[in-house]
């Protein structure tokens, strides 16, 4: 057989002159950059947001949904196809699109986080922030939770760098919206103060108070039992920051010391300072319920 002969036999056959198996690269057809929605219609193709070129932490996004828990993969398809799930604020319908788990992804509007859920209580020390040491220089109450959970959680709300007490750490974003946001739950407050708070400031608060040109409401204040006269109980149901240390300082007290000693239906009991644990089951049921 002539080498012409071999190569048209090659060709014919799907192999080369070799006899090996050649292959188009088409195989099965090219199905690159087709989305489809219910019923496998079409669905427009919209910008997507730049892929990260590092691959070691991403996830698929179907898989991201899945996680959340809003949905299995399958549907999660679906919802991606229709235009319901952004992220970084970027709309995507590509199928096998991956992002990182430090992206922002939200189901229709809302956050969402495909990592295992976690409550995690810490009875803060003084002198460290509610924040990122890395970006103030100072150290921070991540530092006292790090090894508390795998999940990348978040303080709910803050306390001042030099008080105290209970602060609530999740990556629950809807119970944290819920506990940050609306008319709030009850909290108490140990406050040290730098002289004698005078009856008539005790009268004052309790009738209300306008600062900033909005009234503050505090449910019950009441000097500490067995404690010095500087040394007041207040329970509060704001939401507002530093409310707390607002009140005194319209007053004109010096604040020497600030303890958070109630948190909803959470305490200090068995949580020394500097210390963390995770909530019980029943703890956030009832946190859920406030």
């Amino acid at each position: 057989m002539s080498r012409e002969d071999k190569s048209r036999k090659g060709k014919s056959s799907g192999r080369d002159a070799g006899g090996n198996k050649k292959f188009s690269g088409r195989q099965g057809g090219n199905m690159k950059g087709k989305s489809f929605a219910r019923g496998n219609s079409p669905v427009k193709s919209t910008p997507s947001p730049k892929k990260s070129k590092s691959a070691s932490d991403e996830i698929r996004l179907n898989k991201y949904i899945a996680n959340s828990g809003v949905c299995s993969r399958r549907d999660a398809d679906i919802y991606i196809a229709s235009g319901n799930v952004t992220v970084n604020g970027n709309v995507v319908i590509e199928m096998g699109y991956k992002v990182k788990l430090s992206d922002e992804v939200k189901f229709d509007g809302r956050s969402i986080t495909p990592e295992k859920k976690a409550y995690v209580l810490l009875n803060k020390p003084k002198g460290f922030i509610t924040g990122n040491s890395e970006e103030k220089g100072k150290r921070s109450v991540m530092d006292l939770v790090g090894n508390s959970t795998k999940s990348r959680i978040a303080p709910v709300g803050m306390l001042e760098r030099n008080s105290t007490g209970l602060l609530l750490f999740t990556n629950d974003i809807e119970l944290s919206s819920r506990l940050t946001q609306g008319q709030g739950f009850r909290k108490i407050y140990h406050v040290t103060l730098d002289k004698t708070f005078k009856h008539e400031d005790l009268h004052r608060v309790r009738e209300g108070l306008v600062i900033d040109e909005k009234e503050i409401k505090v449910e019950e204040i009441t000097f500490i039992e067995g404690g010095n006269k500087n040394e007041i109980g207040i329970k509060i149901y704001s939401n507002r920051n530093r409310i707390v240390s607002r009140i005194f300082k319209h007053l004109e007290y010096e604040i020497i010391k600030i303890d958070r000693v109630a948190y909803g239906g959470l305490t200090k009991k068995d949580l020394p300072r500097g210390t963390w644990r995770h909530l019980t089951n029943q703890e956030l049921i009832n946190l859920k319920m406030l």
